[in-house]
């Protein structure tokens, strides 16, 4: 049985006051309770009393009976101002998202410009700079700024052709090192070459975390820039995180193609750790947030939030053995998995449904659960709302 709202009506050209006992209507309390009417009763008012006056009250009558439907005793529709705090989250993230988007593609005409200058470059004869150890560069992390870490891994074609690449761009180095200054939230600007020549900046300890036999083509940071996958040749951000190759953790990845002609040379690519997206923004304005994907992924997001939901913590990793496969977020961070019902339901609604919120009924620890989507990427940010 549906609960009504029903309010009292007067009548101020008569002394008779029309309340809801003349009309018939029986409840067991005050407030929003289930009403039941009285149609033999109600026909009789109708018919044999103030019918021109009542007529008008009946008809609002039906109309909040069936016009408003049901209500919920103490749940009100969000105002857009509920909605502040996530929006303005949101339009940070993507003002920085676009940012780096156009600043990567200056970076990739850049690249592209040195690769139609081959000839005239290679013709200077230029040194390597780099001292190697078997796949790997040999300078550490601090030693000197300016190097970035060379990887040649072991499945490349043609290690002499890899190696004229790396002497081709010998400049990117100082590039990287000034786009990394000038946006410190970037924790690290890599190119992976289709010759499987590899350069990362800053440096790291390439050789106790890297597998050189694996196929970084195989990998969803590069071949996601691919023409198959991109074929505007444009920016992509890559909406799942993954386990990074570099030992940085649970990140996710800014990509952009660089095209020697109509082949794919090399991608280049910046990464964010989850870890800085949540300090940056997230643990920056009170309330309880979480980031997800389109698919109900989560990304990042306040753990006491996380916790509400039913979700395990997030959990940093280290990659230390070779990656076959793509590593995406695991299903049991996916909030279809929630041992909730009702935050399952909630996903439904806000991810699948396009709901801009979603009310708990039967968790009392929440209220409500906000949702606001992104414009250039497949994310959503959720606020959770604890009870008054």
């Amino acid at each position: 049985m549906k609960f009504l709202c029903i309010p009292k009506f007067t009548s101020t050209t008569s002394s008779i006051t029309i309340t809801e006992r003349t009309l018939g209507l029986k409840s067991k309390k005050e407030g929003c309770e289930p009403w039941t009417v009285d149609h033999r009763r109600l026909s009789v008012m109708i018919h044999t009393h103030y019918e021109p006056l009542l007529r008008f009250r009946i008809i609002i009558f039906f109309f909040l009976l069936f016009g408003l439907g049901s209500c919920t005793p103490g749940v009100s529709v969000p105002e857009e101002e509920d909605f502040a705090k996530l929006s303005d989250l949101v339009s940070q993230i993507e003002s920085e998202i676009q940012v780096l988007s156009t600043e990567l593609e200056q970076i990739a005409t850049y690249n592209e410009g040195l690769l139609q200058q081959r000839d005239s470059i290679l013709a200077t004869s230029p040194s390597f700079k780099y001292a190697m150890d078997g796949p790997f560069s040999t300078n550490l992390p601090g030693e000197d700024p300016s190097l970035s870490t060379i990887v040649f891994l072991q499945k490349t074609a043609d290690p002499e052709k890899a190696k004229e690449l790396i002497l081709l761009t010998n400049s990117m180095d100082s590039v990287f090192a000034d786009f990394l200054n000038r946006y410190p939230k970037a924790v690290q600007i890599y190119s992976n070459s289709d010759l499987l020549a590899s350069r990362i900046y800053p440096a790291f300890d390439a050789k106790n975390i890297v597998d050189p036999t694996v196929d970084i083509r195989e990998f969803n940071f590069y071949y996601e820039a691919d023409l198959a996958h991109n074929p505007t040749k444009k920016t992509i951000w890559i909406p799942d995180p993954y386990v990074d190759p570099a030992g940085k953790g649970w990140i996710f990845s800014l990509v952009h193609p660089v095209y020697d002609g109509n082949q794919l040379s090399a991608v280049l690519g910046v990464d964010l750790t989850i870890a800085d997206a949540i300090d940056s923004y997230l643990d920056a304005v009170e309330g309880y947030f979480v980031l997800v994907n389109g698919k109900g992924d989560i990304i990042g997001g306040k753990s006491e939030a996380i916790e509400l939901l039913g979700m395990p913590l997030l959990k940093n990793h280290v990659y230390r053995e070779a990656i076959q496969e793509d590593n995406f977020r695991v299903a049991d961070f996916n909030l279809s998995r929630s041992k909730n019902e009702q935050v399952r339901q909630m996903a439904q609604a806000i991810l699948v449904a396009k709901k801009s919120h979603f009310d708990f009924v039967e968790d009392t620890r929440i209220a409500r659960v906000l949702g606001k989507s992104f414009e250039q990427i497949d994310w959503y940010l959720l606020e959770v709302k604890l009870p008054d």
